[in-house]
């Protein structure tokens, strides 16, 4: 009886061997999968960066993460930069016909995520801007914010820096976006496509922001462009 009830434990302790291996077999080949589409984008990512990084202290994997999502996924530099006339430089303008441009796409360091596009006033008194993204002193990129303020504004839209005009009321009558819009949300940024982002996403291209050069912004808060380097 007892070599009976040993053997049979035998073949359960087998089974369950046998059955963990298949798992294995069978989920590691779709695990290494996804880790290898994501070491292809982090170094498509840093081969695409068109600014020169600055990974001191940051988390290698994430900023060329970010870069890929920023630069060839989201376009976040065809809305943050002065204007289409800046955002290459004019050699490297792939808009342009030859012999203007050399056959090789470049970014304008100069303005990359600077900020500057003018889209119009929505019917308010002022134009909205759009923000300088790049790091100010504190190295903290989009004005100084944090991570989990950068996750609140993808996630909700609020204007934490409160530039947008505010919304017409009966005591609000000029510079005011006029009914429906609300004035305390960025109403341009695209902010309800990203907002379904993963944390891990949006992390990654927090700290790629982190990692690009500052471009130089006004002294005036109130600027949208405002960022100082130093």
């Amino acid at each position: 009886m007892r070599v009976k009830q040993l053997g049979r434990a035998a073949v359960t302790v087998a089974a369950f061997a046998l059955l963990v291996l298949v798992g294995a077999l069978i989920s590691s080949p779709r695990v290494r999968a996804d880790d290898d589409r994501e070491e292809s984008r982090i170094r498509q990512g840093f081969e695409i960066a068109p600014v020169k990084l600055n990974l001191n202290g940051k988390d290698r994997d994430l900023v060329g993460l970010g870069s890929y999502i920023v630069n060839a996924q989201a376009d976040c530099n065809g809305c943050h930069t002065q204007s289409a006339m800046t955002e290459f430089t004019p050699s490297g303008n792939p808009y342009l016909l030859h012999p203007i441009f050399d056959g090789k796409k470049k970014i304008n360091p100069a303005t990359y995520l600077g900020g500057g596009m003018d889209f119009g006033n929505f019917g308010a008194g002022s134009d909205i801007i759009s923000r300088n993204l790049t790091p100010d002193k504190t190295g903290r990129p989009e004005g100084g914010h944090t991570f989990s303020e950068f996750l609140e504004i993808i996630r909700t839209g609020v204007d934490m820096d409160h530039l947008h005009p505010n919304t017409c009321s009966a005591t609000v009558t000029t510079n005011c976006l006029p009914f429906p819009f609300n004035g305390a949300l960025l109403q341009i940024m695209p902010w309800p496509t990203f907002q379904d982002m993963s944390n891990h996403d949006l992390r990654a291209i927090y700290e790629y922001l982190s990692a690009v050069p500052c471009v130089e912004g006004p002294e005036d808060p109130n600027d949208p462009l405002h960022n100082n380097c130093r």
